[in-house]
């Protein structure tokens, strides 16, 4: 009999995470909480929000689920996975101690400094008053841009590069004075820009050992060119063709720091995903996330071969060196729709969504579903500010994208806004 499987994650990259265990031969069923419309096509959406715990756990016991797995950040952060590891549940992701790598910046920051994990210098800021302080002093002193972040969880969006005064203390002013991202800023780190492509990179990680995925890269602001705010993430290419320091994230960033995190008490079982810049010194640390990424899962999903339940479950028992990983050859790629209006909140919901099917009888495409619900008719509308994920694969990273972009011409819905340069900068790279 096959296993039960609980999904925690409502948007692209729970579809994606889903779309890829019902290919396993071990799943029995899958449950996803909350889901999506897109869910429903895998398996049954449970209506329990991801981050009520008690009723996550409450569904777990009464369904005697086999394997929880964890794709949000906000469950971590609230310790889903001690309370099911109190009631001898097994569940994929990082406890809340280990979680901290990705809910505090400031704990982040401190970690590489004792690892010896390269990463800009930073200053801890406490309070608005310390903080409107520290950038005037800075821009009285040079014009370089600076890198403001929340310290906690902000979806993406905590992070700030301004390039003057006047547009630093509007940082400082709704990450700590308006707070826009909440209890995220009740602290904040400035530290020193770094110039250089972004690369996301991802392992698999048992609590002793762990396993690299292909690289990727995210384009993070709304515009093209990368232009305008952060938001979670507008699109995404796999492998980079032109990223080759695998074995210098291996022993420099993620060997060390998940050391340093077993030494504090903190063992990490679940996916590290550390945010590089590629500067002219090497890889640096922008951040770690202790989950897979979104929209980065969207196209590992696509190239992942090999069983991804068997994977998540070698995690949880602690074998994760006797399995095998294998990847797809090629490139995959998402190019993420949204909303009017996004990132900020301010977007319509319930617009009509059509051709979804039409693009995905293109060849190598696939439509991963974030922000979407049905309405009274079954039909797919808007229900969030990323609503769609368009993927594709190809053998060559062009191929792959022209796909993709081929794909996003069937999809429409009012006020539809998408980055139509995704993967242009890694092309430019020769």
């Amino acid at each position: 009999m096959g296993k039960k499987v609980l999904l925690v994650d409502g948007g692209g990259r729970g579809h994606a995470i889903g779309w890829k265990l019902i290919q396993s031969p071990r799943l029995g069923k899958l449950y996803i909480a909350p889901g999506n419309a897109g869910t429903t096509q895998l398996g049954e959406n449970v209506a329990v929000k991801s981050t009520d715990i008690d009723g996550l756990l409450a569904f777990a016991l009464k369904e005697k689920i086999d394997l929880t797995v964890v794709g949000r950040d906000y469950p971590l952060a609230m310790g889903i996975v001690d309370v099911f590891q109190k009631h001898e549940l097994s569940i994929f992701g990082p406890t809340r101690r280990a979680a901290r790598i990705e809910t505090s910046k400031i704990f982040s920051k401190r970690l590489m400094g004792s690892c010896d994990v390269p990463s800009a210098p930073y200053v801890p800021l406490d309070d608005y008053r310390q903080a409107y302080r520290f950038v005037r002093k800075h821009f009285g002193a040079t014009s370089k841009p600076i890198v403001l972040k929340a310290d906690g969880l902000a979806l993406g969006k905590g992070v700030y590069i301004p390039r003057t005064l006047a547009a630093a203390e509007q940082a400082v002013d709704e990450i700590m004075v308006k707070r826009f991202y909440g209890d995220a800023g009740n602290h904040m780190i400035a530290e020193d820009f770094v110039d250089g492509q972004e690369v996301s990179i991802h392992a698999f990680c048992d609590g002793k050992s762990f396993k690299l995925f292909p690289s990727a890269q995210d384009h993070k602001a709304i515009f093209d060119g990368d232009e305008g705010p952060n938001t979670g993430g507008m699109g995404v290419i796999a492998p980079v063709p032109w990223f080759n320091d695998e074995a210098v994230v291996s022993d420099v960033i993620v060997g060390p720091i998940l050391s340093g995190l077993n030494k504090e008490g903190r063992s990490f079982v679940g996916c590290l995903y550390p945010g590089l810049k590629i500067s002219d010194k090497g890889p640096m640390v922008l951040e770690f996330n202790a989950r897979f990424g979104d929209p980065e899962t969207q196209v590992y999903m696509r190239l992942l071969k090999s069983d991804l339940l068997e994977i998540l479950e070698a995690c949880v028992e602690g074998h994760l060196h006797e399995v095998d990983i294998e990847w797809n050859p090629g490139f995959a790629v998402c190019v993420i729709l949204a909303s009017e209006g996004y990132p900020s909140s301010d977007y319509k919901k319930g617009v009509r969504i059509k051709g979804i099917f039409k693009a995905e009888d293109l060849p190598g495409v696939k439509v991963f579903h974030a922000g979407t619900k049905f309405d009274d008719g079954g039909r797919f509308v808007t229900a969030g500010g990323r609503v769609l994920g368009v993927t594709a694969v190809g053998t060559t990273l062009q191929g792959a994208l022209d796909q993709a972009y081929n794909a996003v011409t069937c999809v429409h819905f009012d006020g539809m806004q998408y980055r139509t340069d995704i993967g242009a900068k890694s092309l430019a790279v020769r």
